[in-house]
């Protein structure tokens, strides 16, 4: 018996604040996801979402995946839509999983965003090489919730102005 466990995932998480209510966070990420994932997901060189723009549970999408030099294409789907809370969507062609998870912050116009990215399963041949892949998990999901945080700042006008 080897000492890997082939079916253990391996997640990467990262989280930030955002100084933006989490209504206008969960209309960019949820709402208009399959619209703005591309700009966040920089390694996705190609996306098609399957069934329209709308985000339900069951909507597809296609995507091409550029990572450490190699072109990954998979199908996902969304699995999980709570508005202003949790998004989640699984690879049905791959094993992965990705959740967008919000939280009031300490204030009203801040939300805590928490991004996992969770390989489902690992081949046996890449378990040695785990610390690795780990690491590469973690630093993409710090990646990720970065660049939500500066598509958010460049893009988004507050929902108000002086109480208007």
């Amino acid at each position: 018996m080897f000492p890997f466990d082939a079916t253990k995932p391996v997640v990467g998480k990262a989280s930030v604040v955002i100084n933006k209510p989490t209504t206008d966070i969960f209309v960019f990420i949820g709402d208009r996801f399959f619209e703005n994932y591309p700009k966040w997901a920089l390694e996705v060189t190609e996306f098609q979402p399957l069934n329209g723009l709308q985000v339900f549970v069951g909507a597809r999408a296609e995507q091409l995946r550029r990572d450490q030099g190699q072109d990954i294409k998979s199908v996902f789907e969304i699995t999980e839509f709570h508005p202003f809370i949790k998004l989640t969507f699984k690879g049905l062609t791959a094993p992965y999983m990705n959740s967008y998870y919000l939280e009031p912050g300490d204030t009203e116009q801040s939300t805590l965003l928490t991004f996992s990215f969770t390989l489902l399963e690992l081949e046996l041949f890449m378990r040695p090489f785990e610390k690795l892949i780990r690491t590469a998990i973690e630093e993409g999901a710090e990646n990720t919730v970065e660049n939500i945080k500066n598509l958010l700042a460049d893009e988004m006008e507050p929902t108000t102005q002086f109480g208007v």
